[in-house]
């Protein structure tokens, strides 16, 4: 279990970062509850972990930054924005070196957690985290005396704040994210989903023979597919646990096949199986495709990848695959 716990939350860490880049709110939110109750399960943090565990809590609170009635500590007092330079302060610590980009995200949460306190016009909360978080350190001076400055005028919407907004920390966010993803592609279930796509063995062959169309009324069918489709997975990647007596939640057993598989539902097996079968081949992007991006482009905007693909006509494309070729044009 402890095992499987840690599988889930290195994957629940990937689909945080990104939905977070591709902004899909809803499943951020999807994800977040997911993380956070692997994360709650946990008596202490193990040490190859903690990195995870804190990014998912720093991208937890900045989703939630501009929303001061949320509360992350047990002391009500705490912004989300200053709960989530806490979690930055413990990242920064992880990092083998530190990098202006590092600095730049701790600067904009400092300043974005006493601007957004002004923007609801809570300007003595906002000169109290002022305090808090501005050290009495040359370095700091500079910095803390404007900010002071600024929350004497009350007037939110000054350069300064403007120069340094939420949006600017937001995207400087998702730099840092894009980074920790290149860096941390090789996690088990990321590989296992490979491995099932690339190969031509047990798993493939018996998903292709097996008709696994489901009966949305017939639950006990359901479940019974789901452990199927989980079996063949355990027993492909690991085959030291094939003679284990499994006692496991349907729920949890069709969120290890969603991650496994990449579906969302056993319907969409037959509609994905020669997508599986491709997917991890570089194709060609056609004509027509990047005449498809672009148009959706128009239509959702830059950054909406996974609207844009649903709606879109593409040849066995994800959202990130989407991201990469309007880079690249």
């Amino acid at each position: 279990e402890a095992v499987a716990a840690d599988w889930m939350l290195d994957f629940a860490c990937y689909c945080l970062c990104r939905h977070f880049v591709e902004e899909c709110a809803a499943e951020f939110r999807r994800w977040r509850g997911v993380a956070q109750a692997l994360i709650n399960g946990l008596s202490e943090i193990p040490t190859y972990q903690k990195k995870t565990v804190y990014l998912c809590q720093l991208l937890i609170r900045i989703a939630d930054g501009k929303k001061l009635e949320c509360d992350f500590e047990n002391y009500q007092r705490i912004s989300p924005l200053e709960s989530a330079l806490s979690f930055w302060t413990l990242l920064e610590r992880e990092e083998i070196k530190l990098e202006k980009l590092h600095e730049d995200i701790r600067c904009l949460i400092q300043i974005q957690t006493v601007a957004v306190h002004m923007e609801n016009g809570y300007f003595k909360e906002a000169a109290e985290v002022l305090e808090r978080l501005f050290t009495d350190s040359e370095s700091d001076k500079p910095l803390r005396m404007k900010l002071a400055t600024i929350i004497k005028s009350k007037d939110p919407y000054v350069p300064l704040l403007e120069n340094f907004s939420y949006n600017l920390l937001i995207s400087k966010i998702k730099s840092y994210v894009e980074l920790f993803m290149k860096e941390n592609e090789t996690n088990f279930l990321i590989q296992a989903a490979i491995k099932q796509v690339e190969s031509k063995g047990l798993g493939a062959t018996a998903l292709q023979n097996k008709d696994v169309n489901v009966d949305e009324n017939d639950k006990s069918n359901l479940e019974t597919k789901q452990r199927f489709v989980f079996s063949i997975v355990l027993s492909k990647h690991v085959p030291q646990m094939q003679n284990c007596c499994l006692n496991i939640d349907s729920l949890l057993v069709w969120m290890y096949i969603n991650c496994l598989l990449g579906l969302n539902n056993l319907q969409n097996v037959e509609k994905h199986r020669d997508g599986l079968a491709s997917g991890r081949r570089r194709q060609r992007w056609t004509y027509k495709e990047d005449l498809e991006l672009k148009s959706g482009i128009r239509e959702f905007g830059v950054g909406n990848w996974a609207k844009i693909l649903i709606h879109g006509d593409f040849n066995n494309r994800t959202s990130v695959m989407l991201k990469d070729r309007w880079r690249t044009l």
